[in-house]
């Protein structure tokens, strides 16, 4: 049996490897994404004020911090139970959205978007941004670098900080913005919307999306708001069935009913699927647990978008993928566009409240106890639990990274796709970033997706002499 390896894997946050299995025909047997680093965020937490939590946990990640930031804050709110102002509310939920935009335009344009711009077989030095330049010109590119910024700086004006933010208080926030602060986040967010309705003209590519070898059946999960609409800050948790069917709807504090987390030996990430349903393994359809958030689980399991150009892109994407839901894994690029709108309107939205401008931005925290934060991150569902002891020291942390809900879903992805794309023995460098092409969709962070310590590290070693043979493993 021939062993193909993609290692590293290549655009996207964190480190990971695919091997593919051959069979004497050359068709693939079996393929594997592994996660091969640990990080142990859940167990030096432990001991920490919890106050202190939302200033740890965001060092998990420099492209994800914003959401385990806000994340972490609201788990703090409930564990003291306490509910903030308003304007409180209000002013994170602004923050947040200005952090969809930078983040969702980094994904398209740097890490997903050249597989769609300048085309999956094209040459490897073309697939990155700079072969987006040379697509859509230098007038574009300055766009882009530019709403990117505006994304960061709407964070840094509220947040105090554009990468880890500083704000978020057990019942409130730091500090309130001006109205000066405010009428400038009015004017980038505007910018923003037309940005964004850009984007979306930019990607139009169909029949790649439409592909069976990225298809899957499975559950969908994410937060909506009271009328089923998108939410990336509050909500409830709603899962659909691959029907579109609601299956269940949860409070974050229901979190342990909901969802299990299965182990495999081969990586250092959990396994998520839905408890009711149960570990199948690695397959789809209704009898399976497996489900999918991100960007496509949002849209499957919302009844429409809260703003109204998203709304209209939200039509205009399901009318013509062919209807609800939508299980093409691909597809999750022109959800994030949809998302991308939406997060730009709702900025606009919030910067012209007046509430976002009021200095009442905190109440009283009460005793420490146990409490669940859950925010929509841009990869999916990010849950923070925490328990907190009398004198408010973490004495237990859980984590559920928004890509490890989607990883039993991309193991599947990256099997399935290297099936339909490798065939007979034939591989080049095309069909390889067609495979990665796989899990790239889901735009994953792994180095956020690895927290838990087992107390001693199982490490393997490979030591490979000059010409690159391999020497001897070394196993602990």
């Amino acid at each position: 049996m021939k062993e193909i390896s993609i290692d590293p894997i290549t655009r996207l946050e964190g480190h990971g490897r695919i091997q593919i299995f051959l069979d004497d025909k050359g068709d693939v047997a079996n393929a594997y994404l592994q996660i091969p680093e640990l990080r142990g965020f859940e167990r030096f937490c432990i001991g920490r004020k919890g106050e202190d939590l939302p200033q740890i946990t965001p060092r998990i990640c420099g492209v994800c911090p914003v959401a385990h930031h806000m994340a972490s804050t609201k788990a703090l709110d409930a564990a003291f139970h306490v509910d903030p102002p308003v304007a409180a509310k209000k002013l994170r939920e602004l923050l947040y959205n200005g952090y969809y935009i930078y983040d969702h335009t980094l994904h398209f344009y740097f890490l997903g978007g050249p597989d769609f711009v300048v085309g999956p077989d094209a040459p490897k030095a073309e697939r990155n941004i700079l072969g987006v330049i040379g697509k859509v010109g230098l007038d574009i590119t300055k766009e882009v670098i530019k709403h990117r910024a505006y994304g960061q700086k709407i964070t840094a004006m509220i947040g105090g900080k554009a990468t880890h933010p500083v704000c978020g208080l057990p019942g409130g926030m730091s500090k309130a913005i001006s109205e000066e602060e405010r009428a400038e986040i009015e004017k980038m967010a505007e910018s923003s919307v037309k940005f964004a309705q850009f984007t979306l003209q930019v990607f139009n590519d169909v029949d790649l999306i439409l592909s069976d070898a990225y298809k899957h059946r499975t559950y969908y999960m994410g937060t909506v708001d009271d009328n089923n609409k998108v939410n990336f800050y509050d909500g409830k948790l709603r899962v659909v069935t691959p029907e579109g069917k609601e299956f269940a709807k949860w409070a974050p504090a229901d979190y342990l009913n909901q969802v299990e987390e299965h182990v495999e030996p081969w990586t250092y990430v959990k396994l998520p699927y839905l408890k009711k349903i149960g570990w199948k393994g690695l397959v789809d359809g209704p009898e399976s647990g497996i489900y999918r958030v991100a960007p496509l689980g949002r849209l499957n399991v919302a009844d429409g978008m809260a703003t109204p150009l998203a709304q209209e892109e939200y039509k205009r994407m399901y009318e013509t993928l062919g209807g609800k839901p939508v299980h093409s894994t691909l597809a999750m690029h022109w959800a994030r566009l949809v998302e991308l709108l939406y997060a730009a309107e709702r900025t606009l939205e919030l910067s012209r409240d007046k509430d976002v401008t009021s200095t009442n931005i905190r109440n009283k925290p009460g005793q420490p106890g146990e409490g669940v934060g859950i925010v929509e991150a841009p990869r999916g569902t990010l849950i923070h639990h925490y328990v907190l002891d009398e004198e408010g020291l973490a004495k237990k942390v859980n984590l559920i990274v928004a890509t490890v809900n989607n990883v039993p879903a991309m193991c599947m992805s990256i099997r399935d796709a290297a099936r339909g794309v490798i065939k007979g023995g034939v591989v080049n460098d095309g069909l390889l970033n067609m495979v990665e092409m796989a899990f790239r969709a889901y735009d994953p962070c792994f180095g956020c997706a690895t927290h838990y310590a087992l107390g001693q590290m199982p490490l393997e070693v490979k030591i490979y002499d000059h010409n690159k043979n391999l020497v001897k493993t070394v196993k602990r």
